[in-house]
């Protein structure tokens, strides 16, 4: 989910009368691929929601019955923030400042072991289907609302944005029909979702990662031979100092470095991958947790693939240009149309893979907003509904959780609409989204890793946490539109496309970079948006410690052990046992919630042994031996 469209949509996005002068277009064989696009999509929705229709649970509609295999899962997680914002601008950062975004890939290890062995385990075992329900389990009700009301806005505002940046960057450079683009995918994408649940949205989600692996090969694939080779490619590129060596340089303020890359980047993946309700879902829809844990994994070589591909497909349109220069139209073209203009020259005269892109460019979209559609319903079904009214039936709570994701498509169409009528202000609505990843982030490693934390630390943490996010990245807009400099040297810029959601739509806080360095706030807010997740999640978890050791900590409280995970246990663990004897403490690792004789155990399908429907009396009951762990891990 991406960025560039966010800068570009104002004045230089918007279709003018330079869109009449555009020369390529569609051929009926284009055209039929992406009606057979969205044909597929639908139909394989409309499969899953007519087989074993009237038999729906609400856990088969949002959780698809927690029966879910490793690869469907896997490529899900990849497609829920491959955005079609990222397939434009990935490969636009590439053809404009070289290879530094590459190292970006670095990030991905951590920020998908770590999900891998924390966060999964923690939440799987919790048996939730909302991520918040677990701030709840960890602090109270109030703590979860405030939570869940943060993600919904962030949605809402994010997913108009999605849908309607690419339909126009499509329009500006093809003369696709805007709003029946628009309206088709919001139509498809909500009926799909609404009636099929996440089952649907997964397995669509995997024909739509297919389509969108097979769209950049063909471009890869015929722009390298008309260039004359990936060899060629390379060539060139290394020439024009595309091709970029480690820059070591720790400045923060740099916008990219390999710290901030490789580092940064962690943060912004623990954000999307160990966090958002839209992976954690699929993570608890998983048949056991060793799935989930493996999906997690397969994640990993698949980023690196596809990252691997926005560089070349930028690379190769590096090259390309060198050789065949751009028209005076395209050089006036916002940034994120370059990819557009590219595809359609390089694949004229080849009926059916401009449209192929186009197919791989909206499986993006129709991917993203999905998920978008299916976690709003699911959050707002079981957070904000089904705790105050919990006596309705199990019939009426899946009609009703069918609606919702139903309204939630014509909330985004109207998003779309409102986003074509915001203007410049529509790089502050895109902004807002990626704002709100980092504090949600550190509320929820603040309940998991500080076992003092209590529910007034929580939600002051959370509100500090925001208000420096909204600070900071209003600051840096508002900064950015006052710069007269229209330029920016190669390592600093306020219009790339990065390729996940937070990077994405974090990128339009930077500033424009100056020759003269600034002073004071301004420099404050020339921070790199790779540190913003990091810096903002700090920020909730210091704030968080001060107030919760104010108010008294968890004394008087009821702390429940299985919310917690054991850091430094774990770590003592991992010392030689005769070291663990001379220390004053031992290690703790034997109370955790594992044991089978304190708390219920999951099976394979998530159920709790034993748990029956007394499984919120469950998880408000302890064992004597669980007010001991609080206290050993709080003393250590």
């Amino acid at each position: 989910m991406d960025m560039n469209a966010a800068v570009s949509t104002s004045a230089p996005f918007l279709p003018t009368s330079g869109t009449s002068m555009v020369t390529s277009t569609f051929s009926s064989v284009d055209y039929v691929i992406f009606v057979l696009l969205l044909a597929l999509s639908l139909a394989i929705g409309l499969y899953h929601a007519f087989r074993g229709w009237g038999r729906h649970t609400i856990g088969q509609l949002l959780m698809a019955d927690r029966k879910m295999g490793c690869f469907p899962v896997a490529l899900s997680l990849l497609a829920t923030f491959q955005s079609a914002v990222a397939l434009l601008g990935v490969p636009s950062e590439i053809y404009r400042f070289g290879t530094q975004y590459w190292f970006l890939g670095c990030s991905y290890f951590l920020g998908l072991l770590i999900p891998a062995h924390i966060f999964i385990p923690v939440f799987y075992r919790l048996h939730l289907t909302s991520a918040y329900e677990y701030l709840e389990l960890r602090f109270n009700k109030a703590v979860r609302v405030c939570g869940t009301v943060t993600f919904i806005l962030q949605m809402v505002i994010y997913m108009g944005v999605v849908l309607y940046a690419p339909s126009l960057a499509l329009n500006a450079v093809t003369g696709f029909d805007l709003w029946l683009s628009v309206l088709t995918l919001g139509i498809v994408c909500a009926v799909y979702t609404a009636l099929g649940g996440l089952k649907a949205v997964i397995w669509t989600d995997v024909f739509q990662t297919l389509v969108m692996f097979l769209g950049q090969l063909a471009v890869i694939i015929v722009g390298s031979a008309k260039v004359g080779g990936l060899g060629h490619v390379w060539e060139v590129a290394s020439q024009h100092g595309r091709i970029s060596g480690i820059e070591l340089d720790p400045d923060p303020f740099m916008r990219h470095t390999f710290w901030t890359l490789a580092f940064g980047g962690v943060f912004m993946m623990l954000s999307l991958y160990g966090v958002n309700q839209a992976q954690v879902q699929r993570y608890l829809s998983s048949r056991t947790e060793k799935a989930a844990v493996l999906s997690c994994y397969a994640v990993f070589p698949c980023q690196q693939v596809t990252l691997c591909m926005g560089c070349l497909i930028g690379l190769v349109m590096f090259t390309y240009y060198q050789e065949y220069p751009m028209s005076t139209q395209q050089t006036q073209a916002a940034p994120d149309q370059f990819v557009l203009y590219f595809v359609m020259d390089v694949l004229k005269g080849l009926p059916g893979l401009p449209g192929l892109f186009i197919a791989c460019l909206f499986s993006g979209s129709l991917s993203t907003i999905s998920s978008a559609f299916n976690s709003l319903a699911t959050v707002t079904m079981e957070d904000l509904i089904r705790p105050w009214f919990p006596e309705y039936s199990e019939a009426w709570a899946t009609r009703l959780s069918k609606i919702i994701a139903f309204g939630y498509g014509l909330l985004c169409l109207g998003m779309a609409y409102i986003s074509s009528q915001m203007g410049p202000v529509l790089q502050a609505a895109f902004s807002i989204f990626g704002m709100v990843g980092g504090p949600l982030l550190g509320l929820f490693c603040l309940g998991m890793f500080f076992p003092c934390a209590n529910p007034p630390g929580a939600i002051v943490g959370l509100v500090a946490g925001l208000i420096m996010a909204f600070w900071i990245g209003i600051g840096s807009i508002v900064s950015s539109m006052g710069s007269s400099v229209a330029s920016s040297p190669s390592n600093g810029s306020s219009f790339s496309l990065p390729s996940n959601l937070t990077a994405v739509t974090m990128t339009t806080l930077m500033p424009l970079t100056t020759l003269s360095k600034p002073t004071g706030l301004l420099r404050l807010y020339s921070l790199s948006y790779m540190w913003y997740s990091a810096h903002n999640s700090t920020t909730v978890i210091v704030v968080g410690l001060i107030v919760s050791l104010l108010t008294g900590g968890m004394r008087g409280r009821t702390l429940n052990p299985r919310t917690i995970y054991p850091v430094l246990p774990k770590l003592l663990a991992l010392l030689p046992l005769s070291w663990q004897k001379q220390l004053p403490c031992k290690s703790y690792s034997q109370d955790l919630p594992t044991d089978t004789a304190v708390f219920s155990e999951k099976t394979s399908n998530g159920i709790l042994w034993g748990s029956g429907d007394k499984k919120e009396e469950d998880r408000s009951s302890h064992k004597g031996s669980s007010p001991t762990f609080t206290l050993q891990e709080t003393s250590l």
